[in-house]
């Protein structure tokens, strides 16, 4: 049955065929830049909290909303058609680090409320380009397809269904906060993203919505794989049944040791293709020093090959290196999604297609 299109992906899908969407760039470099104290993290309602905060970067969408609103302001400004809501770590999973588990919910809400706040004011000021949300899910500090004991091969850290629940309650808190896509990102193990994609389809049906979701792997070195050991094309496969509005990759990599593999998605995907990778490789400190003008160099001949429809910034991006991205991709036509034959399409750790 074909899916009605809700108004505001109508306008995401035009604003998208006209030209290359830009998405934010890193929120955790931003807020270092705050040099924020514990108490900061804290604020009047967790200040007797029995664990130590700092370092909760979800956590200030609720204690220093203002920091998170101006970062978000900042990059809007810079050229962002897209934000990326606070919400990396705001699973239950996640957040039991801080034994903040029930603030699930409330941190997604509250971090796509104050995104879609900074939206709207932006917009208001240039009605013609509309801003979107999207609601970050991350991929939370355990994987399912991977022992974390290297003494026993057998033993999992996190099952299918915990995960589909905890991912569950985090897009309920992005839908009623105010996302416009669901952006299931930073994959490093498929079975977490696919426990993602069935989580969020639940959600839907539940509460009579669709958003368009988005998808985004990690290549985590050199090796061309996820950490779970699936090459792009592989990783394709595997969730394109998800109906997705893009497909990309993103963090680990910079754009030099990323761009065959967004090549590699390029030519597979039926649908729209993202990149937005980091400010280079990291330093010996676990520094990125790759420049605004290098990196929007770089993704820019992305742009200009042909192989994106979204491009945007990770781990060590500023507002400097969006609006460089920006600027570099700006008038360059948007990837055109190849018409791809039917095939059996198969995919373990490489892709195999069976030709008729």
């Amino acid at each position: 049955m074909t899916q009605t299109l809700s108004k505001t992906e109508e306008t995401l899908r035009a604003a998208a065929a006209k030209r290359i969407l830009v998405i934010d760039g890193a929120m955790g470099t931003m807020i270092q830049r705050h040099k924020l104290s514990e108490a900061d993290f804290r604020g009047e309602r967790f200040k007797d909290w029995p664990r130590d905060l700092k370092g909760n970067n979800d956590l200030l969408s609720i204690t220093r909303p203002d920091v998170i609103k101006g970062i978000h302001l900042q990059y809007l400004e810079a050229g962002a058609d897209i934000l990326e809501t606070n919400t990396f770590s705001s699973t239950t999973i996640a957040q039991a680090d801080y034994g903040m588990e029930a603030l699930a919910y409330e941190l997604n809400f509250e971090s796509a409320k104050v995104a879609k706040e900074a939206c709207r004011e932006v917009e208001a000021r240039d009605p013609s380009r509309p801003r979107f949300v999207a609601g970050a899910v991350g991929p939370t500090n355990r994987t399912a397809s991977i022992s974390p004991d290297v003494n026993n091969p057998g033993f999992r850290a996190v099952s299918f269904d915990d995960l589909r629940i905890a991912y569950g309650e985090a897009v309920r808190g992005l839908i009623d906060g105010g996302a416009d896509i669901i952006l299931i990102e930073t994959v490093f193990d498929t079975l977490n993203a696919k426990a993602a994609l069935f989580a969020t389809e639940e959600v839907f049906e539940e509460k009579g919505v669709r958003l368009p979701i988005s998808v985004s792997g990690t290549i985590t070195d050199l090796s061309g794989r996820t950490l779970s050991g699936q090459t792009a094309e592989a990783f394709w496969y595997s969730v394109r049944h998800a109906d997705l509005f893009s497909i990309g990759l993103n963090c680990a990599l910079g754009a030099k040791e990323m761009r065959a593999h967004v090549a590699d998605l390029a030519r597979v995907a039926d649908t729209l293709v993202c990149a937005y990778p980091n400010a280079g490789l990291p330093n010996e400190f676990g520094e990125y020093d790759e420049s605004p003008a290098a990196m929007a160099a770089l993704v820019g001949e992305f742009a200009r090959s042909g192989l994106v429809n979204i491009v945007g910034g990770c781990c060590g991006t500023t507002p400097d290196h969006i609006a460089a991205i920006a600027e570099a991709v700006r008038g360059v036509a948007p990837r055109v999604p190849p018409r791809i034959e039917p095939r059996m399409r198969l995919s373990g750790l490489e892709p195999t297609v069976i030709a008729a």
